[in-house]
């Protein structure tokens, strides 16, 4: 497949969600229950196969994995590049506080569908589990940090360290991590049936962040999107490029490494947003705008790695 069709399919079925959205044939309940869904059994099945059945060189594996670790970093101190010029303004610096975790929080669901088709795509499903795993935990806190000021009373460590041990991500690839070290065996029609439920998340879940993009919320926070729209697709990308060549990743972990930096924000973000008391329709439009945008630029910078590296 030609590098600027890997994500047709999916911008397809994200189209496809906003279009059913729109029409109105389904209310927005349906599409909370299809995200818990996925969040909660579909996801979590396909990160457990992914991990627990690939083959990964454990060594390639954690540069890789401490390579992304210092990409995320990289998106946490861009998305709080602006943060000193806000605390005069309690709203500008709600709105920053909202919209500073976009710059480093990434949508899982497109990085596993593309991953289906990079070659080879096994291993690269597998690195790009691994890579979810690490990077859920690390970006969840930086999110939470960065609203528990505009939230009255904060977030208690213990609080989030309890959300963090129960997120079904993390637990699925941890399990699948120890299932395969421990050479653990599967029938092969149990191994089916969730390589099945795999297939169910990547669509359904593309097809729900279709069904929550909006537009509006972009003019009331215009220099604040345009900044973290811009780590997403240029700076957090050329960034990961350069991690990845410093710390002599191979061809398909720097791919995976680009390709991860450079994905869009997560859906989620929004709904942390409003949980937390800040302004939540500036967030929407980042992920609303990145979601599309990503369909040129991510094709468009692993297309450069691949001629240039």
């Amino acid at each position: 497949m030609s590098t600027f069709a890997l994500l047709i399919p999916d911008m397809l079925l994200i189209a496809l969600g906003f279009t059913l959205m729109q029409a109105g044939w389904f209310g927005r309940n349906v599409w909370e229950a299809a995200e818990r869904l996925v969040y909660f059994v579909l996801f979590p099945a396909l990160l457990f196969t992914a991990v627990a059945r690939a083959p990964v060189d454990p060594g390639a594996a954690s540069t890789l994995i401490f390579a992304s670790l210092l990409v995320t970093a990289t998106g946490v101190v861009l998305g709080w590049w602006m943060r000193p010029l806000l605390r005069a303004d309690a709203t500008r610096f709600a709105q920053w506080a909202g919209l500073a975790q976009t710059a480093f929080r990434f949508n899982s669901y497109v990085a596993l569908s593309l991953a289906t088709r990079l070659e080879p795509a096994a291993q690269a499903t597998a690195l790009f589990a691994l890579v979810i795993a690490f990077n859920v935990p690390l970006c969840n806190v930086f999110a939470v940090l960065g609203l528990a000021p505009v939230r009255h009373g904060g977030t208690s460590a213990r609080a989030l360290l309890r959300e963090l041990a129960q997120n079904p991500l993390i637990l699925a690839t941890v399990g699948g991590l120890a299932f395969k070290l421990a050479g653990g065996q599967l029938p092969e029609p149990i191994w089916t049936g969730l390589s099945r439920l795999g297939q169910a998340a990547l669509a359904l879940g593309l097809m729900a962040v279709g069904a929550g993009l909006s537009w509006r919320g972009a003019r009331e926070a215009a220099p604040l999107v345009g900044w973290m729209l811009s780590v997403r697709l240029l700076w957090l990308p050329a960034a990961a490029w350069t991690i990845g060549a410093l710390m002599g990743l191979d061809r398909l972990a720097q791919t995976v490494l680009v390709a991860y930096a450079a994905l869009p924000t997560a859906s989620s973000a929004f709904i942390l947003a409003a949980r937390m008391g800040a302004p939540s329709a500036p967030v929407a439009a980042v992920i609303s705008f990145g979601t599309v945008a990503a369909g040129v630029s991510l094709p468009l910078w692993l297309w450069l790695l691949g001629r240039f590296s």
